[in-house]
């Protein structure tokens, strides 16, 4: 006799870490998924979510132990023919096959040796013995199940020559080409632009329901767990806080911690409004207040009535491969961009990735030449500046990078990269330095003994907050952030976000504000431009725009949007 068991049962599971303090990441948690079911896993960087997946994978460093058990039944009937029971706490043959994983950023789970074609070919001839040919035709087969554009010519094609969308395509496509049991999906959409975070979600759903396979979908999203998920989890501090029915959980939270989730992400609602964060809920304050509506029509007065920066018909090219010596024509990548921005304002630009946003940023910071048009900064053409004239226009103008990991020196104290610019320019010399980090530190909020500390001993927030603190060093008149928020929690983004705004006012900061979170840009923009190929098909008052989207590409990325129930 056969009895129906979950497809997954985790029973007391705890994941420690040995070393010098012994870290407890996981706290004796228990969750079990049925047959084609989608469970969410929702919470903060370092709640846990990450190390239970690797945990299930069997993938855990080796330092690391987990006790309790975590049974996989491969066709959810225990003793069925041809099914197995696997233990994953225990070295078994289910990874790859029976249970699979989606990694967060598939640029660096990718093998940027190999084309993206054999990479799938070589998961399905780790499992499934056919020939290469067969394994061949397969793989081809589902980069077109993947939705990608002429899988015959993508196989041939290396990572780097695919859109970030299209690069978690094809880990979708190494993860379901085995048809596994189980799918572990580890913010699968985390860095993606809300239309192809629509498309990634909706395929996966696909090809779910065909296969009957179920999901463990990890995410920091709440409204996107909502959208996908038959039931969530919510875990804080390696603890499981909240677990139910997805609907039932997102209409009526229980937990301060779900609850604060919920707030912490910008709404229409709270445009003008310092955020709520995660803290102000689990300490059962009210620490967060409406900005002076008086005092932003004051600023509005006095900050606006000059204009800071004037771009005239922009356009940068760049060159198409193919043709001799590279004679393939020039492909525009900003064609045609014009715009100005006030003294003291916050312009945001949003649309999808590929669409020019990133070009023009470093188009008006002097990171890539001009093909045609002017770009007018204090009355001075940035397009037809010479380098050494750039010197002392760069400290007027700063950029923060939205990856501050990548874009910070990993072989410098944070005190050192704080000064380096400042010595540079000539802001301080000597003691004068000290003094103007332990200024810049308290200012991003940063504890004074973050000066003597190296980029990897901080969270991703506060590696932000040095980039923020690092850009405003020279005391810049003009900042542009592209996407700076894009890969945070949703409480460490309202920290952020609230940082950013309150600088910006205390020190009358004009503001390029680039992200695909339409959510975000409405909060903190006063007005915004959409994107689309190069040129911006809408622009206008933030709110009246996103509220009331007049252009079809502006309302399709509007619709996208994914929603809390």
């Amino acid at each position: 006799m056969t009895e129906d068991l979950p497809i997954l049962q985790v029973d007391d599971l705890q994941i420690s870490f040995r070393g010098e303090q012994s870290l407890v990441a996981v706290k004796h948690i228990s969750f079990s998924i049925g047959r084609g079911e989608t469970l969410a896993v929702v919470g903060e960087s370092g709640s846990g979510k990450s190390v239970t997946a690797l945990a299930l994978m069997g993938l855990l460093p080796g330092n690391a132990i987990a006790t309790g058990s975590a049974k996989l039944n491969t066709r959810g009937i225990m003793h069925e023919q041809n099914g197995q029971s696997y233990n994953l706490l225990q070295p078994n043959k289910a990874r790859g096959r029976d249970i699979s994983m989606v990694f967060q950023e598939p640029m660096s789970a990718l093998n940027p040796l190999m084309s993206v074609g054999d990479q799938v070919l070589e998961a399905i001839l780790a499992h499934q013995k056919i020939t290469r040919k067969e394994a061949k035709i397969a793989a081809t087969g589902w980069l077109g199940k993947v939705h990608l554009p002429q899988p015959d010519v993508l196989y041939h094609k290396y990572p780097h020559q695919l859109s970030g969308g299209q690069k978690q395509r094809v880990m979708i496509a190494m993860a379901m080409c085995n048809n596994p049991t189980l799918l572990i999906a580890d913010e699968p959409t985390t860095a993606l632009d809300v239309t192809v975070q629509q498309e990634i979600v909706r395929l996966m759903q696909y090809l779910q329901q065909e296969h009957g396979t179920s999901m463990l979908f990890i995410t920091h999203d709440l409204a996107l767990a909502g959208t996908i998920a038959d039931a969530v989890m919510v875990m804080y501090k390696g603890d499981v806080v909240e677990y139910g029915d997805a609907k039932t959980l997102l209409k009526s939270p229980q937990h301060a911690y779900t609850r604060a989730l919920l707030a912490c992400r910008p709404t229409p609602e709270q445009k003008g409004s310092i955020l709520p964060t995660v803290a102000d809920f689990m300490e059962s304050t009210n620490g967060f207040a409406h900005v002076s509506n008086a005092m932003a029509e004051k600023n509005e007065v006095q900050l606006r009535a000059e204009v800071l920066l004037e771009v005239r018909d922009l356009k940068v090219g760049f060159s198409r491969q193919g043709g001799l010596f590279g004679g393939g024509g020039i492909q525009m990548a900003v064609d045609g961009v014009s715009f100005s921005l006030n003294r003291g304002e916050i312009l945001g630009l949003a649309g999808e990735s590929g669409c020019g946003k990133s070009t023009l940023s470093k188009a008006l910071i002097g990171l890539l030449p001009v093909t045609a048009g002017a770009i007018l900064f204090e009355q001075q053409d940035l397009a037809i500046m010479a380098g050494k004239e750039w010197r002392a226009v760069r400290k007027k103008i700063q950029m923060i990078f939205q990856d501050p990991y990548s874009s910070l020196n990993p072989r410098m104290t944070v005190g050192d990269i704080l000064r380096e610019p400042m010595y540079v320019h000539g802001i301080a010399r000597g003691r004068e330095l000290d003094a103007e980090v332990a200024r810049l530190l308290a200012l991003v909020q940063l504890p004074a003994d973050a000066a003597g500390r190296y980029p990897h001993q901080f969270s991703g927030g506060q590696r932000q907050r040095v980039g923020i603190a690092r850009a405003l060093s020279v005391r810049p008149e003009f900042i542009i952030c592209d996407e700076s928020v894009s890969a945070l929690d949703v409480s460490i983004q309202a920290q952020i976000l609230n940082l950013l705004k309150s600088l910006q006012q205390e020190l009358g900061l004009t503001l390029l504000f680039i992200s695909h979170d339409l959510n975000v840009v409405q909060y903190i923009s006063d007005r915004v431009m959409i994107m689309k190929a190069g040129k911006i098909v809408e622009t206008g008052d933030a709110v009246a725009v996103l509220q009331h989207p007049e252009h079809e590409y502006t309302r399709k990325l509007v619709s996208a949007i994914p929603r809390t129930i």
